[in-house]
């Protein structure tokens, strides 16, 4: 598909060139469907779909409020999927699977449910921005049955973040979009490297309670 911007055109091919003739046929929805599909398949990139809607917004063909509300509702819908799966999945399922996986231990997903339960809303808030886990997050959500509203809500929130600012970084690359996914990288370094140091600082403060309650 090729795609007028201004005094220069680009042709686009494969996952671009699909999720542009999509765009173009259906808008806004599109958008939305589109973005719902990369909850549920990871490969289809976020990274690439939300500056493309962008700088389609950037060139009058859709409007720029409708595409980050489409996405957002379009991440919902994927994250409400996934929410239902690891719902009906459910804890003891997910166990007895668990028990057929080579190297890995049950324990260890009892520890990590037990986690998910005291800081599930953060995982699911923060885990929106990192790729790949803003889809997986969704299913160990829905084991732990976190109450409906609240997840939605966690997840308007950090998605609404995420795509309202690869939306406006398209729209404001114009012809230069692609550009986007060296944004992408450098956003997403960040927040491993913020999810890190708070592991550390949990693990930290966990150890010196450990060792007072030892010593009181």
């Amino acid at each position: 598909m090729i795609l007028g911007a201004g005094q220069q055109q680009q042709e686009l091919t494969g996952i671009a060139g699909w999720a542009a003739d999509v765009i173009e046929a259906m808008g806004a929805v599109g958008v939305g469907l589109l973005i719902a599909l990369e909850n549920l398949f990871p490969p289809l990139p976020s990274e690439v779909i939300l500056p493309l809607a962008g700088f389609t917004a950037s060139e009058g063909r859709v409007n720029v409020i409708a595409v980050i509300v489409g996405a957002t509702l379009g991440s919902l819908l994927g994250a409400l999927a996934l929410y239902g799966l690891g719902a009906w999945l459910g804890h003891e399922r997910a166990c007895r699977l668990a028990d057929r996986i080579p190297l890995v231990d049950t324990a260890e997903l009892d520890r990590a449910t037990s986690w998910f339960a005291d800081h599930g809303g953060k995982a699911v808030l923060f885990g929106r921005v990192v790729p790949v886990v803003r889809s997986l997050v969704s299913v160990p959500a829905g084991i732990e049955r976190m109450p409906l509203p609240r997840f939605c809500l966690y997840t308007v929130i950090g998605s609404g973040v995420w795509n309202t600012l690869f939306v406006i970084v398209g729209y404001v690359l114009g012809a230069k979009w692609q550009r986007a996914e060296q944004f992408a990288n450098w956003a997403t370094w960040a927040v491993l490297v913020l999810a890190v140091l708070w592991i550390v600082k949990f693990v930290v403060t966990r150890t010196r309670r450990r060792r007072a309650g030892s010593h009181a």
